[in-house]
Parts: C-alpha cells; structure tokens; sequence
C-alpha cells in the first residue's frame, strides 16, 4: 500500500514514534510531542500528514494504515475514526505552532 520501507515514511514515523504502545495515553503523548519538537518539525509534521489525508488512497486504506502506526491508540475509546482523529491532531498541532 504505501512505500515497502515504512520507517523511511514520515507519516509512519510521526504516528509509531508518538502514539505507541508504551504510551499512558494519546493525550499525553501529543503533550510530550509539542514540548519536546520544534516549531520547524511541527510545520513540516502538519504538510506531511496533511498529505496523506489528501491522498489519493482510500479511507479504509488511510484507516487502516494509521491504526496499524499508532498502535498505542484505542479508537474506539477515543470515539472517532483513525483519519477523524489524525485532522484533530494536526489541528492541534497548527493551535501550538501559533504559540511557539
């Protein structure tokens, strides 16, 4: 579906490195994300996965794409489809770039 090397993906990198397994929940893990990067990687965060979203695959494919990288995410806890929530992400991405 998307390039045979996922890790070489930004959109993999993004989702695995912030919304994995090990973290207390996704809440957090977008916190931790905006303290630690950089204006620069967070503006180039939001182009990435602003790409994907316009992609031309498909929903189920991009649903089912993220749901495998972010791993450490529950959806239906979270109570929205895996493309629903990464455009809530990117949101509040492009709110904390404003501030930084």
């Amino acid at each position: 579906m998307f390039a045979s090397n996922k890790v070489e993906e930004p959109v993999f990198q993004f989702l695995a490195g912030t919304f994995h397994q090990d973290i207390h929940s996704p809440e957090e893990a977008i916190v931790e994300l905006l303290t630690v990067e950089s204006k620069e990687y967070l503006e180039s965060a939001i182009v990435f996965l602003t790409d994907f979203i316009q992609s031309e695959y498909s929903d189920t494919e991009k649903n089912d794409y993220i749901q495998l990288c972010a791993d450490g995410v529950y959806f239906p806890a979270v109570g929205l489809e895996p493309l629903q929530w990464l455009d809530q992400i990117i949101e509040i991405i492009k709110e904390a770039v404003k501030s930084k």
